[in-house]
């Protein structure tokens, strides 16, 4: 795919040299199994063949497990009771057991194919993985999207022996040391150099994960708050002193070495908000929206929590309605009634979970 893309590129005209550094982004949670003396086979490229030609034979692992994969249940409880609970591991590294996190994934491939875990001389994250295909060499993992394996001490900003040990032997070695996102890693493989005409000076920035890059290319600062509104509703935020929960991440900030992000998943987002459409507004969002500013702000005290499927922040399923006096109605709201308390519920739990991971709302903005 990156031969193809720097092709067409190379096809259209464009000046490869001009190009003074890059950087990137990968998918978080994704991880990459460099097989031995497949460092070797990166750093002498021949820019007469094309990468995956080149590379078809340097992975010990063919399919590579993503954020999609849950099936490390075991290893998750492993790892916490390992380090003294669910809790303590979240003190460590921000956040509790996930099954997606790399650590994880890893513990899981090491107890199932400790042949292949063996075979493995460097084991990397999709973000370090793209930046080891253009420096030539492994790449280092970088500290925001290092803190999204269960693995890294967000404030040390090193590897947590206990987390590693728990997970496999010579974890460490495999993962190489993990540096600040903007650290400078070295000059472009001659590859690209001979292929494309990138100039021998390109500087290769360390790559990160989409999520923090999110924050970064938002230019968010310390206060702010962004909301991505999907299928999963995704709220990343700025802080300074983070207090790491059961619930939601913090991740070092990949712009501010002493500042944090904190990441909280909403699975019930868009799905739910179309699915009260489609009951309450006959599908439309324009009668949607007219329900809405037909009702004031608080709801007179009617308040909704809506989960189609099992949540994340908070692990709830089910519709749960309150109504002023404090009393859960079995029945349904009206249905402008029903419209306002599930954005409400919705971005009531937004606010309540980020505070809980330390972001704070000053009275001058609740006054606003």
């Amino acid at each position: 795919a990156l031969d193809k893309i720097l092709e067409k590129m190379k096809s259209s005209g464009f000046n490869f040299s001009q190009v003074r550094a890059l950087s990137g982004a990968g998918q978080q949670h994704g991880s990459v199994y460099w097989k031995k003396g497949s460092a070797d086979v990166l750093k002498n490229a021949s820019c007469d063949l094309p990468l995956h030609q080149t590379l078809k034979d340097c992975f010990s692992i063919s399919n590579s497990p993503i954020w999609m994969d849950s099936s490390t249940a075991s290893q998750c409880s492993s790892l916490e009771k390992a380090v003294g609970g669910a809790q303590h591991l979240a003190n460590i590294t921000g956040s509790r057991a996930y099954e997606r996190f790399t650590g994880n994934q890893i513990a899981k491939i090491y107890s199932q194919n400790p042949e292949v875990y063996m075979q493995t001389e460097r084991i990397s994250l999709v973000s370090s993985f793209a930046a080891s295909l253009f420096l030539g060499a492994y790449a280092a993992i970088d500290y925001s999207d290092g803190s999204g394996m269960n693995l890294l001490k967000i404030r040390e900003k090193e590897w947590s022996k206990s987390c590693l040990d728990a997970c496999a032997p010579g974890l460490a070695e495999k993962l190489g040391y993990p540096v600040p996102s903007h650290s400078v890693l070295g000059p472009i493989s001659p590859y690209y150099v001979k292929r494309y005409g990138f100039s021998p000076d390109c500087k290769i920035v360390a790559f990160t994960g989409d999520n923090p890059a999110s924050l970064a290319g938002m230019r968010l600062q310390e206060g702010d708050i962004a909301i991505s509104l999907g299928t999963s509703d995704t709220l990343f935020l700025w802080i300074q002193e983070p207090t790491p929960a059961l619930e939601g991440h913090i991740l070092c900030n990949p712009v501010e070495l002493q500042a944090y992000m904190a990441l909280l998943c909403f699975k019930n987002g868009s799905l739910m908000r179309e699915r009260i459409r489609d009951d309450c507004a006959s599908g439309s969002w324009d009668e949607f929206s007219k329900a809405l500013t037909s009702t004031v702000a608080g709801n007179n005290g009617n308040l909704g929590f809506y989960f189609d499927v099992m949540e994340i922040t908070p692990e709830a399923v089910g519709i749960h309605r309150f109504n002023r006096d404090n009393q859960k109605v079995v029945s349904d709201f009206p249905k402008e009634v029903e419209i306002r308390a599930l954005i409400e519920g919705q971005f009531m739990a937004k606010r309540i979970h980020a505070e809980k991971l330390g972001y704070k709302v000053s009275k001058c903005d609740e006054k606003a």
